[in-house]
């Protein structure tokens, strides 16, 4: 086989488009250096005198604070002290299972103090210093760095986050953002693309979780919807745009669950009756879910009511701005702290999927009234939030044009991680 030769033009033209990329590569996504950061606690100090070598337990499921600091010379009264001393700083009645705790003897082999991680960022020091005891809770610092994943719909969001390499939370967080526009279960289709530009955290080079989403773009039945994290600098208050400057919140979520399970039955005028067999309307949608599965509000509203409601079972009903009431029927019970007159939040969990009342199953009832007439959850058409501040406009263009150039050309980011390994 005789090999054909590429023409000269041709050759400039192609190595002269890519030397354009790698400069626009340089240019548009200059190296950012990790910033060295701490959390918004103190950062560990020298005690008086170095700390021994500790040993290291990791708290086993239904371990109890009596049981761990027993074994380790604690007697009753002084876990009781020390619980008392304590609990203004941390409760220990709380430790988790599967968390690690660092205990210092001293010199007689008794314990000086010991170190409980509260998560991967914080963790408590307890010490005995001249007969008394010293708890607070400090911070390590850690490293943030931007990073950039790309990936396609096949069955659901978080399989395909998690093939792109990445986790459960930045799945959640990418659902969170976009959540006002899309069902991440009715809404999606196999072959729907997305890009996400974020934070990671890294502790001694090793994962520690997700910053935020800077950035992030998902088309969805070929429509793109894109948003841009913009923090005000006057007030540093952060939320997520459109590229016009639009907000991306709506008055309401499109779903009362983070991933939405299976609509079961749909908002009708004539539907018939599971139980009684006769056809009535039907002015919600259901949604069947494994029981217990966490249900959300779907806007900022006060509680109307919590309780038993015949027919509909257990129910959270919400007044919300606008004339909007939601309800949320059949469920197992309501969430801590859901009574009537309490303020509650947008994705905040009010209750629990169930069966009660009137139902051949578990699942949620989810209705919408507005001005006292029952609407489609799933057809209306909800008002945007307020839109970015003029004043900011110029500012946020700049970084929502650079974003947008990412998103329709990603393999630049790519370039720009060859353009560092070269330096």
């Amino acid at each position: 086989m005789i090999a054909r030769r590429i023409p000269r033009r041709l050759l400039a033209l192609i190595l002269g488009l890519a030397a354009l990329l790698v400069l626009a590569a340089a240019l548009l996504f200059k190296p950012d250096p990790p910033i060295r950061t701490e959390a918004a606690v103190p950062r560990p100090k020298a005690p008086s005198s170095p700390l021994p070598r500790p040993r290291v337990e990791r708290i086993r499921s239904g371990a109890t604070l009596s049981d761990i600091l027993s074994r380790h010379g604690f007697s009753p009264s002084e876990i009781a002290r020390l619980r008392e001393e304590v609990k203004p700083v941390h409760d220990l009645a709380k430790l988790q299972a599967g968390r690690t705790l660092r205990f210092y003897p001293g010199p007689d082999l008794r314990m000086i103090g010991f170190e409980y991680d509260i998560d991967e960022l914080r963790f408590l020091r307890v010490l005995s210093e001249d007969g008394r005891t010293k708890a607070e809770i400090l911070s390590r610092p850690y490293e943030v760095r931007k990073a950039f994943v790309w990936g396609t719909i096949e069955d659901n969001l978080i399989s395909a986050v998690e093939k792109s390499g990445e986790t459960l939370p930045l799945a959640l967080g990418l659902a969170e953002i976009f959540g006002w526009d899309i069902d991440f279960y009715t809404d999606l289709r196999s072959g729907d693309p997305f890009f996400i530009l974020y934070e990671k955290r890294s502790i001694d080079g090793r994962f520690s979780g997700y910053g935020n989403i800077l950035a992030a773009r998902f088309t969805n039945r070929g429509k793109d919807f894109c948003a841009v994290r913009y923090a005000y600098p006057d007030t540093r208050a952060a939320d997520y745009f459109d590229p016009a400057g639009g907000s991306l919140r709506k008055e309401f979520l499109r779903s009362p669950f983070k991933f939405t399970p299976r609509v079961s039955s749909r908002f009708s005028s004539s539907r018939l009756h599971p139980i009684r067999r006769v056809l009535r309307p039907h002015y919600g949608v259901d949604y069947a879910a494994p029981i217990g599965t966490p249900v959300q509000a779907t806007a900022d509203g006060t509680v109307l009511f919590v309780g038993v409601n015949g027919a509909a079972g257990r129910m959270v009903k919400i007044r919300h701005a606008g004339a909007y009431v939601t309800m949320y029927l059949h469920l197992k019970s309501a969430a801590s702290g859901i009574r009537a007159g309490a303020r509650v939040e947008s994705g905040q969990v009010i209750g629990f999927v169930g069966s009660s009342g009137e139902s051949t199953g578990p699942h949620l009832d989810y209705r919408i009234q507005y001005h006292g007439r029952y609407i489609n959850p799933l057809s209306w058409r909800f008002s945007p939030a307020t839109p970015l501040r003029a004043e900011f406009r110029q500012d946020f263009e700049r970084t929502a044009v650079r974003y947008g150039l990412l998103f329709r050309a990603p393999f630049l980011f790519g370039l720009r991680f060859f353009l560092l390994s070269l330096f």
